[in-house]
């Protein structure tokens, strides 16, 4: 499914609070950050119905997850300074996969779309005794 960008800008506009990395995203990388999060959700939950606004709420993660600085710190740099503007040292260096990022707001959208389901981030396995 091809999610239209106009409506990801409204959506996000109206109802995530930190909207500036996906503000400040060209058209072109907001439409890879609406296809990275809609293959995201396929893979994950192939057997439900994922609403547009499950998607749109975790394209505006994606956004800041990876903005410039943040993209940084996942291909690995610790730190870097800009000389009398701003230093960054980042607690984590370790890539975290992109289902990671996924909201607890857009599980509760998908729940919600697949008859009141409930949906967590916890993993689910199995516990040898």
């Amino acid at each position: 499914m091809v999610f239209s960008i106009s409506n990801a800008d409204s959506f996000i506009e109206q109802n995530v609070i930190d909207i500036e990395d996906w503000q400040d995203a060209d058209p072109a990388k907001k439409q890879r950050i609406l296809n990275v999060a809609s293959q995201t959700f396929s893979s994950k939950y192939p057997k439900y119905v994922i609403p547009e606004n499950a998607v749109y709420e975790f394209a505006a993660v994606l956004a800041s997850a990876y903005n410039d600085t943040n993209r940084l710190n996942n291909q690995g740099v610790a730190s870097f300074s800009i000389t009398g503007v701003a230093s960054f040292n980042f607690k984590d260096t370790q890539s975290r996969e992109l289902v990671a990022f996924i909201p607890q707001r857009s599980l509760d959208l998908i729940g919600q779309a697949n008859g009141g389901i409930k949906l967590g981030t916890r993993r689910v396995g199995r516990s040898v005794r």
